[in-house]
C-alpha cells in the first residue's frame, strides 16, 4: 500500500512538471488560444462624419463624464487619510485621452460600442489613469471600437484589421476634439497601452508637421514602446529631457525585479515602426516619471503619491514614498522589489495595469509644470 502511495506522488509530481513545463515553453501559444478570435474578420460599418458631436460616444467631454475623472484621492499615513494639499491651479488647458484596451472576448476582433463589460473596465480604466490629469479645463475621452486583446497576440492580418478599425474611430474623435476646443487653449495628449498605439500614430499622421504641434503642452504614452529609431523621429515631438519642458513626448513601462519583458520584447521587435521598418533591437524611450525627462534613477522619495487601489478597483488611496523607479538599459522602468498593487500584474512582474497609478501625484503635477511652461513660452 505505502509502495503504490509512493508511484502516486511520484505520478502526480511527473505530472505537475510536465504542467509547468508546457507552460513555460507554450505560454504565449496558450495564452493566445484562450484571446486570439477565431472567427473571420468583418469590416465595421465607417461612423457618420459628424459622430463625435453624439456626446453619447464620449465617456467624458465639458459636461459629462466628471464623476470619472476629476476625482481627487486622500494621502494615507499612520494617522488616516489626510486632505490633498492645495495647489495652485495650473493654466487651462484641455485633454485627449484614449482608453487602454478593456475588450477581452476572442468572439470578435472589435468591440461593438455599447459592449457593457468592456465599458464597465473602461470606465474603472478612466478613473484610475485619466484622473491625473483632474485640474485640466476640458478633458475628453472617447468610446471607440477598441480591438480585443487577442489581437496583440497574433501575426494573422485580422489583428492589424482591427487596429485600424480602432483607430479611424479614434482619430475622428480627435478631429472632433480640436473643432470644439478653443485654439487658444493648450492641448495634453494621454493614453495607456492600446490607446498609446493610437497615439503615436496620432501624432505623426495629425500632429506632426501641422500647426496643431505648437499646441502640443505635453504627450503622455505610456504603457506602449516606442522604437527611438523607427517611431519618434516621425511623432513630431521631442522626448522630454527636462521637467519643465513643454512640447514634449514621455513614456514608460513599468516592471518590478526581477524583470522579464521577454514577451513585450519579442513582440516589439518583429512589429513595424512608424516609418515602415521593423523596430527589431532599436533602443525604446524610457522616461522616469518621477523625475520627468528621459532615462535617469529617482529613489522612492521622490514619489509624490502612488494611487493604491482597492480590491474593486473603484477607489484607493495616495501613499508617499513608496516607489522608486529607474530606467534599465532593455528601455524598461524598474521599480525595485513588487510591491503590492493588486491581482493584476503580469506574468514578468510587468505592472502594465499600474503604469499611471505608480505615479499619480508625480503625473499631475508633472501636467501642470509643462502647462505653465508652454503659457509662459506663448
Amino acid at each position: 500500500m505505502a509502495k503504490k502511495f509512493l508511484y502516486l506522488v511520484a505520478v502526480i509530481i511527473v505530472l505537475v512538471i510536465a504542467g509547468l513545463i508546457v507552460l513555460r515553453v507554450w505560454a504565449a501559444e496558450l495564452t493566445a488560444l484562450a484571446f486570439v478570435p477565431t472567427e473571420e474578420f468583418v469590416e465595421q460599418e465607417a461612423l457618420e462624419p459628424n459622430a463625435y458631436a453624439d456626446p453619447q460616444l464620449w465617456y467624458v467631454r465639458p459636461g459629462k463624464g466628471d464623476q470619472l475623472v476629476r476625482w481627487q484621492p486622500e494621502y494615507a499615513n499612520d494617522r488616516g487619510l489626510l486632505p490633498t494639499p492645495a495647489e495652485p491651479s495650473p493654466p487651462d488647458f484641455a485633454v485627449f485621452f484614449v482608453h487602454p484596451t478593456s475588450y477581452l472576448s476572442r468572439s470578435s476582433w472589435n468591440a461593438e460600442l455599447g459592449d457593457q463589460e468592456a465599458e464597465r473596465v473602461a470606465r474603472i480604466y478612466l478613473r484610475g489613469m485619466a484622473s491625473p490629469f483632474n485640474k485640466a479645463s476640458e478633458i475628453w475621452a472617447p468610446r471607440y471600437r477598441q480591438a480585443t486583446i487577442g489581437a496583440f497576440m497574433t501575426d494573422k492580418p485580422e489583428g492589424q484589421m482591427a487596429f485600424d478599425t480602432a483607430y479611424r474611430d479614434v482619430t475622428q474623435a480627435f478631429a472632433h476634439f480640436v473643432e470644439n476646443v478653443d485654439p487658444d487653449t493648450p492641448i495634453v495628449l494621454a493614453g495607456h497601452s492600446q490607446g498609446s498605439l493610437h497615439m503615436m500614430i496620432l501624432l505623426s499622421e495629425r500632429v506632426a508637421g501641422s500647426p496643431l504641434a505648437d499646441r502640443i503642452a505635453a504627450a503622455y504614452v505610456v504603457g506602449w514602446p516606442i522604437s527611438e529609431t523607427h517611431d519618434l523621429p516621425l511623432m513630431g515631438l521631442p522626448a522630454c529631457t527636462a521637467s519643465d519642458q513643454a512640447g514634449c513626448i514621455q513614456s514608460w513601462a513599468s516592471y518590478a525585479e526581477p524583470a522579464d519583458p521577454s514577451q513585450v520584447q519579442e513582440y516589439y521587435a518583429r512589429s513595424i515602426g512608424l516609418n515602415g521598418e521593423t523596430r527589431g533591437d532599436s533602443p525604446v524611450l524610457c522616461t522616469n516619471p518621477l523625475t520627468g525627462w528621459r532615462s535617469g534613477e529617482a529613489p522612492a522619495a521622490a514619489n509624490l503619491g502612488t494611487l493604491v487601489p482597492k480590491d474593486d478597483m473603484q477607489s484607493g488611496e495616495l501613499v508617499p514614498s513608496a516607489i522608486p523607479a529607474r530606467c534599465d538599459p532593455r528601455g524598461i522602468l524598474l521599480i525595485g522589489d513588487p510591491p503590492e498593487m493588486g491581482r493584476y500584474v503580469l506574468p514578468g512582474n510587468d505592472y502594465h495595469v499600474y503604469d499611471i497609478p505608480l505615479f499619480w501625484a508625480n503625473l499631475q503635477a508633472d501636467v501642470a509644470r509643462r502647462v505653465e511652461a508652454w503659457t509662459q513660452n506663448r
